[in-house]
């Protein structure tokens, strides 16, 4: 047994044509070098496969029972490596993303129906997770993070307009407690932190000078400690503390005044999502139907 395919397919078009000659005008080669690959497969196998006569060429038994085993086996292989190159010239097929579950609404719920109604060969396989995942080593074909957090090796292509970072309380909240006019104030608040999944360190809040454009972070402290943005959102809706979102996803809340935002000069806007994925060669016609659907308009500001 051997797991090389070289020749088989010569063989079977032979013992069809029981001829060198007609096997040799189908394949555009010379008679000579047919029988060369098919007495190098006899050498591979160990076994005499054709009865060859200077008029006529035959199967033995044991080429015999080896096509008639053959047969069935190469249709098969032909017809998977016409699935392949079915799917390598349409998108169709299980599209694998990992997502948190802003992304998925900011981002790609909004065009969800349009997509699907392109593609109706592509199905969705979504994972949501908000801690950055290796999609290589879980078999996803993309994922969908905010820009920075998206590894160097990964292709990153923008799926998002501008995001920007919001500081929220509650009414109630500020009556009780005030507003702090500089980030530097924070500490002396009831923040909610934020701990990242993936690495379990808690996240510091990030801001820009509004005058000399530089960056820095603070550490705020706070009684609630939460991994979920969801829960932030929640907390601070509760007047439990103030929360460090993205202002896409206080945006009702805010036009409704349930929640009140501050220090909104020190969050300047940032790039938002990525849709990133391995690399650049041989991108599958499903995934770069979901690049060409996420690309972001001009007008489009914030995620």
């Amino acid at each position: 047994m051997t797991d090389d395919l070289s020749g088989l397919s010569t063989l079977l078009l032979v013992a069809e044509k029981r001829s060198f000659t007609g096997a040799a005008a189908e394949l555009r080669v010379s008679p000579s070098a047919v029988s060369q690959t098919v007495r190098a497969l006899e050498e591979r196998v160990g076994v005499r496969l054709l009865q060859r006569t200077t008029r006529s060429v035959g199967l033995t038994e044991a080429g015999a029972r080896f096509v008639e085993q053959l047969r069935p086996a190469l249709d098969g292989v032909r017809s998977a490596f016409e699935s392949l190159g079915e799917l390598r010239d349409r998108p169709a097929g299980v599209l694998r993303l990992t997502l948190p579950r802003r992304g998925y609404e900011q981002v790609l719920a909004p065009k969800l129906p349009a997509f699907l109604a392109a593609y109706p060969d592509i199905d969705l396989d979504l994972s949501i997770d908000d801690a950055f995942v290796d999609i290589v080593a879980q078999g996803f074909d993309a994922g969908l993070r905010i820009g920075e957090m998206v590894e160097q090796e990964m292709i990153g292509v923008r799926a998002s307009g501008d995001i920007r970072m919001a500081v929220v309380g509650s009414p109630a909240y500020f009556r009780a407690h005030g507003k702090p006019k500089h980030p530097r104030e924070l500490p002396a608040h009831d923040c909610i932190n934020y701990r990242r999944r993936s690495t379990g360190v808690v996240y510091r809040w990030e801001f820009t000078d509004p005058d000399t454009r530089k960056d820095f972070d603070v550490t705020v402290k706070g009684r609630m400690l939460v991994n979920d943005g969801e829960l932030m959102v929640s907390a601070a809706l509760d007047g439990l503390g103030l929360a460090y979102v993205t202002d896409g996803a206080v945006e009702e809340h805010l036009a409704s005044r349930r929640l009140v935002r501050v220090l909104e000069s020190f969050c300047v806007p940032f790039p938002g999502f990525y849709l990133y994925y391995p690399s650049r060669a041989h991108v599958a016609p499903k995934l770069k139907a979901l690049i060409d659907c996420l690309k972001p308009t001009r007008s489009k500001k914030r995620a």
